[in-house]
């Protein structure tokens, strides 16, 4: 079952019969005092850059969060995705805590959008889930409610079971709702990564629905956040996940699921990974490492 995003020239699957889709995360001012300023005047250049970089590098998706202190929220979303919209061809994720901002974006946005988010709490699926059926868009849904986060993946499980079954009975269909299933912090919670494994797993098998995560929460507190991220990312693939909003400026990051997608069987031919290689080669200096390329290639499949 594939959800599909769309924007006025592109349509972008999630699946499990599809390669990986990173949702670009960095248009967003949480944390980023220089863009949230920028933002908050009108300056949307860092936003352009950003828009622009993150395509490069290969995100299909991009977020856009405008969530500013005391500043205008829902122009600024608008403005955003106008802006976004302008620079590059890729569908757009919605990210607001603030109904009124999501539905400016929706009405701004073109194509069908992604809502980021609606939780188990009641008030807020009665007011996310009619605004996503009236626009036609797809939204994530995040695995906790009222009782707040809980460490066991069952119950977070019956929280994305509520979600998915209150959105069929509003009208939209289980294709477009991706099931969050909250990635805690390792540092801080053990289990995290078995727990969300096991809930990736139960959220295809029993809902048949796609999912999406915020990776880099696994590594908080933690040192070389990168190397966990990624480690996370490839094994949360292979037990089932099909996107995440991360940054796909961190080369490494993008390596790591290039590579799930090839071990996935989602790069028919591994042509993404080799064309991949070839332009890291050219980076690099050109024909001597593309040389040492073809000599290791050669290896790896005489050996």
């Amino acid at each position: 079952m594939d959800t599909i995003l769309t924007s006025p020239t592109k349509e972008v699957h999630i699946g499990p019969d599809h390669p990986f889709v990173i949702i670009g995360e960095r248009i967003n001012p949480t944390g980023r005092s220089k863009l949230a300023a920028e933002m908050a005047a009108g300056n949307y250049e860092r936003v352009r850059a950003d828009a622009i970089a993150q395509a490069q590098a290969g995100a299909q998706v991009l977020d856009v969060n405008a969530g500013i202190p005391m500043a205008d929220e829902p122009a600024i979303m608008a403005e955003a995705i106008r802006l976004v919209q302008s620079v590059t061809d890729l569908p757009i994720s919605i990210d607001s805590s603030v109904i009124k901002a999501l539905e400016s974006g929706l009405a701004a946005v073109k194509g069908k959008a992604l809502i980021n988010s609606v939780t188990g709490e009641e008030e807020r699926l009665e007011a996310v889930l009619p605004l996503a059926k009236r626009y036609g868009a797809a939204v994530i849904g995040i695995s906790n409610d009222e009782s707040g986060i809980s460490q066991d993946p069952d119950v977070r499980f019956a929280v994305a079971k509520k979600i998915v079954e209150r959105a069929e009975k509003v009208g939209i269909p289980r294709e477009n709702v991706l099931i969050d299933p909250l990635v805690l912090p390792v540092g801080a919670v053990g289990n995290a990564g078995p727990a969300v494994f096991r809930l990736l797993r139960r959220v295809r098998e029993e809902l048949g629905v796609n999912t999406v995560c915020g990776a880099s929460n696994v590594s908080f507190g933690l040192p070389d956040r990168v190397t966990l991220n990624g480690a996370f990312l490839t094994m949360a693939i292979a037990n089932g996940l099909t996107s995440a909003i991360t940054n796909p400026l961190e080369d490494s990051i993008r390596k790591l699921i290039l590579a799930a997608n090839v071990m996935m069987g989602h790069d028919e031919n591994c042509m993404r990974w080799l064309k991949s290689a070839r332009e890291a080669a050219r980076a690099a200096g050109g024909a001597d490492a593309e040389r040492a390329a073809r000599r290791e290639r050669r290896g790896g499949i005489a050996g």
